[in-house]
């Protein structure tokens, strides 16, 4: 696995602005999983992209949606929500993937298809006041730090069996399966253990009770260790630079250390 494939010759993403520039990104990318799953001996088509375009301008999103992109990952609620009212004339389902506070959920409610971070039930319970308010349910992922670092969110794995037990009270959340964010490292291993530690937990749930995870989804992988998700089961992708180029600020700007 090669995680600079896709790079320009200044080692970064180049950024693309029209339709045509984001085809071809997103197919490298599709090619790159191809090649991950092969190696793992599963399915490509079993794995689901889902292009994150966190701070990318609308005009930029416009010419992504007439590439082909219908759903998108954003982290932040307010900047996710503005977008949806803006292309509100396009067909996009929007997932939100970063922190929530409580007190957004009333937005998240309202926009929505998907939630990827869900780990505290006072966050559970503020979104199924404010779904069953809007007529909706939601697809969440629940969010686990598999990596240990005090810097992630998402719940430690041993709280993990318990969350997932109480889940059920809520009836407007419909649980797809699990969320991690790997170590940002360029070891590759210590990258891997992350994934592989989601899939493990997701295997041991199954056991205990299969209808707690639903489908068993693992939301694992972005830009530079997606190649690495897939080989571990990784059943949904979030990649945003090796699609859309590279961001202006740094990742800790969309993943702040935890309050």
């Amino acid at each position: 696995m090669d995680a600079r494939e896709g790079l320009n010759h200044d080692g970064q993403y180049s950024t693309a602005s029209t339709a045509e520039e984001f085809r071809l990104n997103i197919a490298e990318v599709q090619r790159r999983i191809a090649s991950a799953a092969a190696r793992a001996g599963r399915d490509p088509g079993e794995i689901e992209l889902l292009p994150v375009s966190k701070t990318v301008a609308q005009e930029r999103i416009r010419e992504a949606v007439a590439a082909g992109c219908h759903r998108l990952g954003e982290n932040k609620v307010q900047e996710a929500f503005r977008k949806s009212d803006e292309m509100s004339d396009l067909d996009i389902e929007w997932a939100v993937i970063g922190h929530l506070q409580s007190n957004k959920a009333r937005d998240v409610a309202k926009f929505a298809s998907e939630f990827q971070a869900l780990d505290r039930l006072k966050v559970a319970a503020a979104l199924e006041r404010r779904l069953e308010a809007e007529g909706r349910e939601l697809d969440v992922y629940v969010q686990v730090n598999t990596s240990g670092e005090d810097s992630k969110f998402g719940m430690p794995p041993e709280e993990l069996p318990d969350f997932l037990r109480r889940l059920p009270q809520f009836s407007r959340l419909n649980v797809r399966g699990l969320m991690t964010l790997a170590v940002f490292s360029s070891d590759i291993e210590r990258v891997r253990t992350c994934f592989q530690r989601l899939r493990t937990l997701r295997d041991r749930a199954r056991e205990a009770d299969p209808d707690l995870v639903g489908a068993g989804r693992l939301s694992m992988g972005m830009s530079g260790d997606f190649e690495v998700a897939v080989e571990e089961g990784a059943d949904c992708v979030r990649v945003g630079q090796a699609i859309f180029g590279r961001r202006a600020l740094p990742d800790s700007y969309y993943w702040p250390e935890n309050d």
